[in-house]
């Protein structure tokens, strides 16, 4: 067993690799999992058992009071193989911030930045194989976190699973997404826990999705009502961007909504090139009027799996708006080839974005 000085991370790698049997043309999001994963136990007020296994099922107890009252938190992040080989992780820093503000909100012992970024760095240098080559593709990373003391009572638990293993993946949709205002079923609500990446925030989305689907959209774009008004929130798997003439707007992070990294980083590009950003609330009859007067020139998702991604079409209650042409999206297109190129190193990294391993 190798021994990793800094952090003392002990190091067992598998007898044989599932590498080989990968087909790397046709990989399915999240389905193929990598060779190891990185652990660490919070145990009598410190973090300790810090170690990088391979990859295998979870022994825990039943009463696990993450499983039971919901102290279950994760991060998502990407990994890319640039032009010159090397391999470089985007934002990582920003991830694992938010998945400390994300502990602190559900009560829960925060990961050292530390442990995070050594563990992280570790575990894709044993498995730095796994990372595509192809352009379309990266290596989505998942680092997560649960309170996993075997007792069943509503209380913050005293032990903590910290985790962190990896999938290459492709594009998360491979076309352009119909989008439906959902204003009967709520994702978050001021007060809660909507800007926190915590697991129970998904489940409750998911009898909804599947009501859209069968009217043929893709996915939802979350709403919530002020003063009898109903404004945007963000859209299932990612933030929401709007260009109404020659304005970029964005819902504000008002806390009920997550606060994506790929989104901050949308908002630094457009101010670097000089774009009119606005994060303000924007309500649901701003944007259908938008599109009603052909303001509406652009619509996008942003976030870590589906990076960005084209909103065809828009539709609430019986209405529906199909947006222009994907040839001339301007905004979503260029925020699209300025991350990939950054990611790739075929663009200088003037933010310092992109950590090497």
């Amino acid at each position: 067993m190798e021994t990793l000085e800094r952090l003392n991370i002990d190091i067992e790698r598998v007898a044989n690799s599932r590498l080989e049997g990968v087909d790397f043309d046709n990989l399915k999001f999240g389905h193929v999992k990598s060779d190891h994963m990185f652990i660490a136990q919070y145990r009598n007020g410190q973090w300790t058992n810090i170690s990088i296994k391979p990859y295998d099922y979870l022994q825990l107890s039943p009463a696990c009071i993450g499983m039971h009252y919901g102290q279950m938190i994760f991060e998502g992040l990407k990994a890319f193989r640039l032009e010159d080989g090397r391999i470089g992780i985007f934002r990582p820093e920003a991830n694992m911030r938010r998945l400390q503000r994300s502990a602190e909100r559900l009560a829960m012992e925060p990961v050292p930045a530390d442990i995070f970024m050594e563990g992280l760095q570790a575990l894709l240098e044993v498995d730095k194989s796994w990372v595509p080559h192809g352009e379309e593709q990266s290596l989505y990373i998942r680092p997560f976190q649960f309170g996993d003391e075997p007792n069943i009572g509503v209380k913050a638990s005293e032990t903590y699973s910290f985790i962190i293993f990896t999938c290459p993946v492709g594009k998360y949709y491979d076309k352009p997404v119909n989008v439906f205002v959902e204003d009967t079923y709520i994702r978050a609500a001021r007060g809660g826990v909507g800007e926190a990446k915590a697991a129970g925030n998904y489940a409750p989305t998911l009898l909804p999705a599947r009501k859209i689907k069968e009217k043929g959209y893709d996915q939802i774009l979350w709403s919530q009502r002020v003063d009898d008004t109903l404004y945007a929130g963000e859209i299932g798997t990612m933030n929401f961007f709007v260009q109404i003439g020659d304005k970029l707007i964005t819902p504000e992070l008002d806390g009920t909504i997550l606060p994506g990294v790929t989104r901050d980083s949308i908002i630094q590009l457009a101010k670097d090139e000089g774009i009119e950003v606005e994060e303000r609330m924007i309500s649901v009859k701003e944007i259908f009027k938008a599109a009603e007067t052909g303001q509406l020139k652009d619509a996008f998702g942003a976030g870590t799996a589906a990076v960005i991604t084209y909103i065809a079409g828009l539709g609430y209650h019986d209405r529906h708006y199909d947006l222009p042409p994907i040839s001339e999206r301007k905004l979503s297109t260029f925020f699209k080839q300025k991350l990939n190129n950054i990611r790739l190193g075929k663009e200088a990294d003037v933010h310092n974005w992109m950590t090497y391993v």
